[in-house]
């Protein structure tokens, strides 16, 4: 006889306070909170300044929402607390949060920026039932710092709605779905904000009340609206009418060597080769390559201490990767020993396998990139620069100075006038003893030395950046200058008389021709 299929069991797990709880977990590593009676608001720059993405439970009860304004709030609660609301950071540790949900099934997802989802079937009896299996779902997001509200559903529509408009922690059958879904508001659908007004405005509050129209009426006022916003298709697949799959992505891989002692010790340089090794063993195989590692020890006191580095350049080769690391730990505290060490390569790269050259002669690419790895390992990454060009007009604005790790080279903007080898930063204000009209000062006097214009050319025009500069900055003129002793300068003019943004205009000298 064969046995009936097994219907499907969704959890939804519903993070409310996620941006908070995130907010409060990392200040509180680094300093005091403030007390629970004062009221924590986390902010966005909105359309009209700063608006309010989240609030503690102490601003919840004297009626803070969020979406207002911080001005506002601010006039009515003078002790109002605001911090930096940061999305993407809540974005990234829901992946997380879905990614460590593993270890109660094989298929999880995030769902929109406050949830995630669960495929637990076949599953539930390991943990003991699936009222225990919610009941360690919630301690344990409780012991990452996480409130979390839980619901399991044969559907992940339902499940998803139960989480969010459920009262307690839902368990729902299969039979008792189209009852336990018939009391929950129509908003619990994810519906945009024009089609729930309409369906307030004919009446319809609750699922109940929407599961009772005659689905042709209803249909032909929704049938132009796309699939995932139509309250038909997403009330059907809520009920099981219609399949609504849960794509779980594949699980990411991680590069991870580990050394777990026998006994805690002090010196983590003997463990290190052999992480090396185990690490670029597991990088060669998937012909692969690091660029950014992580070395970290856990001391048998709980503590964990960790540190980062860069790579010019993919590399699996324990050697270099060894003269790295053995910079890297000298200001670690030990503690009282540690017992674990672990290496991690953070990003990876295609690498594929090659061969070294029949001839003996060295890649001189990769000699330079491993230079960069040890002297940014040694001396750190804001002592070791490169140039880098930028999208400007001004000159002193074309170039900066990035750190060699971690960004691309770019080929120079396109300049169709000749520009001096050398460029003064800042430039240098000069004297003008007698000014051409329109033209180049014919007579000019630059730390303390008179020079005398023989020729010269231009005027090119350099507009401010309006996105950038301030209100009131002038445009340049720039000449090209030749003096009677034969050399080069690159003069211009900031401002000219009546432009209405000063007084004279001033006359500096930005560069020197070869």
């Amino acid at each position: 006889m064969t046995p009936a299929p097994q219907r499907a069991r969704i959890v939804s797990a519903w993070f409310p306070d996620l941006a908070m709880d995130r907010w409060r977990r990392t200040t509180a590593q680094q300093r005091t909170l403030p007390g629970d009676e004062v009221p924590v608001v986390l902010a966005t720059q909105g359309s009209h300044g700063p608006i309010i993405h989240a609030v503690n439970a102490s601003g919840t009860a004297r009626g803070i929402q969020c979406g207002a304004r911080v001005v506002d709030v601010q006039a009515i609660h003078p002790d109002l607390h605001v911090e930096q609301a940061d999305p993407q950071g809540d974005v990234a540790l829901l992946d997380r949060v879905a990614q460590w949900a593993r270890r109660w099934c094989p298929w999880t997802v995030r769902d929109g920026t406050t949830g995630i989802l669960m495929d637990v079937t076949g599953a539930a009896h390991l943990f003991g039932g699936e009222a225990a299996l919610l009941r360690d779902m919630t301690v344990r997001f409780r012991m990452q710092g996480l409130s979390a509200r839980v619901a399991l559903a044969p559907t992940r529509g339902a499940a998803r709605m139960f989480a969010r408009y459920g009262t307690g922690q839902v368990i729902c059958a299969p039979d008792d779905l189209e009852v336990a879904l018939a009391p929950l508001p129509v908003a619990a659908l994810p519906l945009d904000a024009e089609t729930l007004r309409l369906l307030t405005r004919l009446g319809l509050k609750t699922l109940g009340a929407l599961m009772q129209v005659p689905r042709m009426a209803l249909m032909r006022r929704f049938d132009r609206l796309p699939v995932d916003t139509n309250p038909l298709i997403l009330l059907d697949r809520a009920l099981g009418r219609q399949s609504d799959p849960l794509n779980a992505p594949p699980e990411t891989r991680r590069w991870l060597a580990r050394a777990r002692l026998a006994e805690p010790v002090i010196d983590p340089v003997p463990h290190l080769d052999a992480l090396a090794r185990d690490l670029c063993g597991q990088l060669a195989r998937a012909e692969c390559g690091a660029r950014r590692l992580r070395l970290t020890i856990y001391r048998v006191d709980g503590e964990w201490r960790s540190r980062d580095m860069a790579l010019a350049q993919a590399s699996r080769d324990p050697a270099h990767l060894l003269r790295l690391l053995s910079g890297k730990t000298e200001g670690i505290d030990p503690g009282f020993g540690f017992d674990l060490l672990t290496l991690e390569a953070l990003a990876v790269e295609p690498l594929a396998l090659h061969q070294d050259s029949l001839d003996g002669q060295r890649d001189a690419a990769r000699d330079v990139a491993a230079l960069l790895d040890r002297l940014t390992s040694r001396l750190g990454p804001g002592k070791v620069t490169w140039s880098a060009w930028r999208e400007s007009h001004l000159p002193e604005r074309v170039e900066a100075q990035v750190p060699a790790l971690g960004s691309v080279v770019c080929a120079p903007p396109s300049v169709t006038r000749a520009r001096p080898l050398r460029l003064l930063v800042p430039p240098e204000e000069i004297a003008v003893l007698y000014a051409v009209p329109e033209g180049p000062p014919a007579r000019f006097r630059w730390r303390r030395v008179a020079y005398l214009t023989a020729r010269h050319e231009g005027p090119e025009r350099i507009a401010p950046e309006w996105w950038r500069d301030r209100p009131g900055t002038r445009l340049r003129d720039y000449y090209k200058v030749e003096v009677t002793d034969g050399r080069r300068f690159w003069l211009f003019r900031e401002g000219i008389l009546g432009d209405g943004r000063g007084g004279d205009p001033h006359w500096f000298l930005h560069g020197i021709f070869a």
